[in-house]
């Protein structure tokens, strides 16, 4: 008699109750994770202005702290030698809402510093190993409609969150420390329940346990260090210019939250339907020359003296945009050997990530002296984007992974 906990194939899934299946798991993870991260990111500016008393400087340290675990993501390859993937990202999970729940008992840079390190260590593990699961669970076919769907799930929850916020706020005089609690003890006890309601789920490609980089993947690897130096920048610098340029209050700051992922919630399922028609490289094109006008317009905010209300429009339109990232992703699944998801990931993560670890801290410099001219390298760096993205070819797959394969023999290895 087989034993409940033994692996259970994934075609053998389909006859568990719609709940309990592999897809099923990747929806209530992606509802889980937001609620903390999203309340942690809603409060974070204002909390540790008012609190520790942060500048650019300080924030820059901080986001630069948040990013080496996704920097040293590729330890999660020598993690899945001795934990199963699906238990690694749950109780990563568990860890990122643990130290959410905690972080307003810290209002120091120090104390900051060391509990965003530790919250960062679960977000950035679960990422990688929610990423891999997917690819693995989803198959090609419906993989850029369900990952929009996710990405959807994923903006609910945060619309949650920031919606009872914004009503309750102001209303019932909360405290940083109440909310953290909140938020960050509902993403925890999800975890655990996923932990035990769910069976473990065996993908029927066995993974790669060692770390690979393929030449064939290269156009992969700079598209994710473009986008993580990219988007460094508009996760540490446009909220943080809301507040101390315009002086946005807590209530303030969610409520252009929640605007953003109303937006995303209705919008997702639709790009993920456009990923699907267009391609890859066209629906990327697309997202890196609106960012390049957004940032271009964020930099003009500073040169030209631009309003708040153009602000907040084009912080919900940069939402919109990095929403086609997922793009990405779908790329990478039809380029890739199937065994190759779980380790390339990892390492993915870790490229993502590299430019994240020097980018906050050293741009939290310029931004006290030139905030527009941070916002300017934004767009520089969407250019540079936009240009390799335009290499992938319109029907990306092994042995035709960039618009060069049929011309220059690119080895497997």
């Amino acid at each position: 008699m087989k034993s409940r906990f033994a692996p259970l194939a994934l075609d053998q899934a389909e006859t568990l109750p719609l709940w309990r299946r592999p897809v099923s798991l990747l929806f209530v993870l992606a509802f889980a994770m937001p609620v903390a991260f999203a309340t942690w990111s809603a409060l974070l500016n204002n909390f540790v202005i008012e609190a520790a008393g942060f500048t650019g400087v300080e924030i820059g340290w901080l986001h630069t702290v948040r990013e080496i675990p996704g920097f040293l993501a590729v330890g999660v390859i020598a993690l899945i030698l001795f934990i199963r993937e699906q238990i690694l990202g749950i109780v990563s999970l568990v860890m990122l809402g643990v130290a959410t729940a905690v972080t307003a008992w810290f209002p120091s840079l120090g104390g900051l510093l060391a509990v965003t390190l530790i919250s960062s260590i679960g977000f950035h593990y679960f990422e990688t190993v929610n990423q891999s699961l997917q690819l693995q669970w989803i198959d090609k076919d419906r993989a850029p409609q369900t990952l929009g769907w996710l990405v959807a799930a994923g903006s609910a929850a945060s619309l949650l969150a920031y919606g009872l916020l914004v009503v309750t706020w102001k209303a019932f005089e909360l405290s940083y420390n109440f909310v953290y609690l909140a938020a960050g003890g509902f993403t925890a006890a999800v975890a655990l329940f996923c932990l035990f309601a769910y069976p473990q789920f065996e993908a029927p490609n066995p993974q790669v346990k060692r770390l690979i980089l393929r030449r064939r993947y290269w156009l992969y690897y700079l598209l994710q260090f473009m986008s993580g130096a990219r988007r460094q920048i508009f996760v540490v610098f446009a909220a943080f210019m809301m507040v101390e340029r315009f002086g946005f209050e807590v209530h303030e700051v969610t409520a252009l939250f929640l605007i953003n992922f109303l937006a995303n919630m209705a919008f997702a399922p639709l790009m993920g339907r456009a990923v699907a028609k267009w391609g890859e490289r066209r629906a990327l094109a697309f997202e890196y020359v609106g960012l390049i006008a957004v940032f271009l317009a964020y930099g003009g905010i500073y040169y030209f003296g631009w309003g708040v209300a153009l602000a907040a429009a084009l912080y919900v339109i940069d939402h919109l945009f990095f929403a086609l990232a997922f793009a990405l992703k779908t790329y990478f699944q039809k380029i890739a050997d199937p065994g190759d998801i779980a380790p390339t990931a990892a390492v993915a993560f870790t490229i993502n990530h590299i430019a994240a670890v020097f980018l906050p801290a050293t741009l939290g410099y310029l931004w006290v002296t030139s905030p527009g001219g941070v916002f300017a390298l934004a767009a520089g760096m969407a250019g540079l984007s936009l240009m390799l993205a335009l290499m992938i070819p319109r029907h990306p797959e092994p042995g035709n992974e960039t618009i060069f394969s049929g011309l220059i023999a690119t080895p497997a290895e």
